[in-house]
């Protein structure tokens, strides 16, 4: 995956989403056209992801009518119908109407004991390379909370080209980690995009409660964990907020200060819904994550990426290589490895595995 890094000038919904749309509209285009088909070939006929589009855009207008601007400018500049770019950004909401893959997306891990040093984390992504073949990191100065003065003055944030938000940090501190997820309740229809509550919340956020506010307000019609670090020493520094459309459960960190999270539920709340297929590699990257974390804190971040492969390097669990094999849209890669430094707002990343990331050493933007 090659990355893209930009700062976005634009100060309003409209003007950053033409700025986006314009200067990044052929990869755009490109992702939009590229998940449309991947969506067909895993057996959704485009009415049915047109409407799970449209009535999720319809859903994130009525929450965050400023990011629903912000994606209507960004579709007008690329010169993408709406409803397009609007099923790219609820990418997760249309595939949880799909069966789940036995692979998964993402494994997180977050030390984040009290004190006065920041939180360390750390997490791969993992997913289909031809439909990201390009990934962009930018900072934007975010919209003012309605009704609010802005407390965040920056945000830097890695995201597929045209998708709302992901992963990042803002420069109050606030850190946002992103793991998808499978419930028995998903629907996809209706519910705010995960990818925007992921925005808002860096958009938004200057603690882990008041992310936990804003994550619980957005109606959903999917499952995703949200891993969410502050660089403050508070009683509440960090949390995974496991979202299902029953509920959002939140998971503090254990009593030595970490949090670790794949892709299955593990709030007692959500078990009786979670729907991860038992062959799936999450339960074992799960484990190895327990394994693997008592190397890893206090190191800058190659040696933590390296510490948390383990002695089996680029054999870990974590790190998915693709199988030529298998058709395209069954190849797993590990595209990215990113940490965030909130002390900084920076991120700290590489495009490939921990182990190229501890190899070739990180980026940072």
């Amino acid at each position: 995956m090659e990355i893209i890094t930009a700062t976005v000038t634009g100060t309003d919904p409209g003007s950053r989403g033409a700025e986006i749309g314009s200067r990044f509209g052929e990869g755009i285009r490109d992702a939009v056209d590229g998940y449309l088909e991947f969506f067909g070939i895993r057996g959704l006929p485009e009415d049915r992801v047109r409407g799970i589009a449209e009535s999720c855009f319809a859903t994130l207008e009525a929450w965050a009518p400023n990011l629903a601007a912000e994606l209507a400018a960004t579709a007008e500049a690329a010169g993408v119908p709406l409803w397009r770019l609007a099923a790219l950004n609820a990418r997760t909401e249309v595939l949880a109407v799909i069966p789940p893959d036995t692979e998964g997306e993402c494994s997180t891990a977050v030390f984040a004991p009290p004190g006065d040093a920041a939180p360390e984390t750390i997490q791969t992504w993992d997913w289909h390379a031809h439909l990201c073949r390009t990934g962009l990191v930018f900072s934007y100065a975010p919209d003012a909370p309605h009704g609010r003065e802005r407390a965040v003055g920056r945000v830097t944030m890695f995201t597929e080209l045209g998708v709302l938000g992901k992963i990042g940090v803002n420069d109050a501190g606030i850190g946002v980690h992103f793991n998808i997820l499978h419930h028995e309740s998903d629907r996809g229809v209706g519910g705010v995009p995960v990818h925007a509550i992921a925005r808002r919340v860096l958009d938004e956020a200057t603690s882990v409660d008041e992310a936990e506010a804003i994550i619980a307000s957005a109606p959903a019609s999917a499952s995703t964990v949200l891993t969410v670090v502050a660089r403050a020493d508070r009683p509440h520094r960090a949390a995974c907020f496991e979202i299902s459309p029953e509920r959002v459960s939140v998971v503090r960190p254990d009593a030595d200060g970490w949090l670790i999270h794949t892709n299955n539920f593990v709030a007692e709340s959500q078990l009786p819904g979670e729907a991860t297929r038992d062959e799936s590699t999450t339960y074992a990257r799960l484990a190895h994550l327990a394994e693997q974390r008592a190397g890893m804190p206090r190191l800058p971040i190659e040696q933590r990426a390296a510490a948390m492969c383990g002695e089996p390097g680029a054999l870990a669990p974590i790190c998915f290589r693709p199988d030529p094999a298998e058709p395209l849209h069954e190849q797993w890669t590990t595209l990215l490895t990113v940490g965030l430094d909130t002390d900084a707002g920076a991120l700290e990343y590489f495009p490939g595995s921990p182990v190229e990331l501890a190899e070739q050493g990180a980026r940072r933007a």
